[in-house]
């Protein structure tokens, strides 16, 4: 058991001083308590809130980053872009999966991630047969995860078709490929990989409605909850219109409808995106208690369109943020630029809210804590026992905050520049950053 004591802390009952959190080997908060005093516990100077958790990340896809800004001899959109990626993918071994993956989640300590939620389709060898290990992809997430310390609740992607109503995939599809029974095989060796991490999880994502038909992802939902221990069912949904027009041309419903009209759609359930929704639809989704994940800065860069964000929040819905693509890796970039867009959506300001009064930094970073949280199916973002031990000290020391404290904080941190505050980072009850530097091996 290990003792740190903390200067001023964010709690769930809120923001207290001179704090002392007790963490266990297995990297979880035993207790959290006022300091006794004439403690001689070292105090860790700064303001220590939860760690962030990402809830949508295509790992390889950080190292194309940059790769897909140069014009086309047409319109550019997501399509044009998938393009790309699809040329890039090509290219990739296991070795170098690896690599990125852990450069990246070092990227995301280091910015205030303490866990991910990786959305990983790239399974088979470049020709699109399985490797000798079906899940030698998986593992490689896995290691990157083991050797960074990261929360990981690794997500293998049922991929299977090309298009809505079981359409044929095309070549650059070829490395993602399953059917129910190999899919099921890899969930197994996927499973197997995260089983003794700190902080493992294991959930299933169906790619999208495009990619899937009812009957399969019917059958491989029944069959995988042995395997996952009834695990998070994430999925990409209404991303862009060109989606929701071919869904109606194919179904005669939108695609959230469609989905819910098949499915039990519950709280283990994150609908990626979800940009292109009615209200009806929106309402859906709030009931249900589902988790809208959305990734600002990568539907930005992609020009997906807005997520209703404000009407969302206001109507109680929970949603979490997700870095995808990687474009920015950065959950100061994904809130800020989830209320900007509502704000030029609008016309206004501080949209996202608790009520009159309240701190838009707080309500966007609590909301984003609880919906990461929700989506990955493990104890995170609440500093209080039970929980993960991930926490994250700001600097006050820092331009961003200085002479801020408690909600004024978050405020600052989230609205106020591009210089990171973030000194350390706890995860899994180790210190993975110290002094703005990567300590895991």
């Amino acid at each position: 058991m290990t003792k740190h004591r903390f200067e001023e802390i964010l709690l769930p009952t809120g923001w207290a001083g001179d704090q002392v959190v007790e963490t266990d080997t297995d990297g979880r908060i035993l207790s959290v308590s006022a300091a006794p005093e004439n403690s001689i516990l070292p105090l860790i100077r700064g303001a220590a809130v939860p760690g962030m958790p990402n809830l949508h990340s295509h790992a390889f896809q950080r190292a194309m980053a940059g790769l897909a800004e140069r014009a086309g001899p047409g319109a550019d959109s997501f399509w044009t872009w998938r393009q790309v990626m699809y040329g890039f993918v090509e290219k990739l071994t296991p070795e170098d999966v690896e690599a990125i993956a852990t450069n990246l989640y070092r990227e995301m300590l280091k910015a205030g991630y303490t866990a991910v939620a990786e959305f990983h389709y790239l399974h088979h060898a470049p020709d699109g047969q399985p490797y000798d290990n079906i899940a030698e992809m998986g593992e490689r997430i896995a290691a990157a995860a083991k050797a960074t310390g990261i929360g990981l609740t690794l997500c293998p992607v049922l991929y299977a078709h090309g298009g809505f109503g079981g359409e044929s995939a095309g070549d650059g599809q070829r490395r993602f490929l399953n059917d129910a029974e190999r899919y099921l095989r890899l969930l197994e060796g996927c499973g197997s990989a995260v089983r003794n991490l700190n902080g493992g999880r294991l959930g299933v994502a169906p790619h999208s409605l495009r990619a899937v038909t009812g009957d399969l992802l019917s059958d491989v939902l029944a069959a995988s909850d042995g395997i996952t221990g009834h695990g998070p069912v994430h999925i990409h949904i209404a991303e862009q219109m060109k989606e929701v027009d071919d869904c109606l041309i194919w179904s005669g419903q939108r695609p959230v409808d469609w989905l819910y009209e098949h499915f039990a759609v519950d709280d283990r359930w994150c609908l990626i995106h979800a940009t292109h929704i009615t209200e009806s639809e929106r309402e859906r989704i709030v009931t249900s208690k589902a988790v809208a994940g959305i990734c600002p800065t990568t539907e930005a860069n992609l020009g997906d369109g807005l997520f209703p964000a404000a009407e969302f929040e206001s109507e109680g819905g929970i949603w979490g943020i997700g870095s995808d693509s990687h474009i920015s890796v950065s959950p100061v970039e994904e809130l800020r630029w989830l209320e900007y867009g509502q704000r030029l959506f609008h016309r206004g300001r501080n949209l996202i809210t608790a009520g009159p009064g309240s701190s838009t930094g707080r309500t966007l970073y609590d909301a984003a804590l609880r919906g990461g949280a929700q989506a990955l199916g493990q104890k995170l973002g609440r500093i209080e026992a039970g929980h993960r031990a991930d926490i994250v000290v700001l600097d006050r020391s820092s331009a961003t905050i200085a002479g801020r404290s408690s909600d004024a904080v978050l405020d600052a941190w989230l609205f106020a520049g591009n210089i990171n505050p973030v000194r350390d980072v706890m995860a899994g009850g180790v210190w993975a950053v110290q002094d703005g530097e990567i300590t895991a091996s």
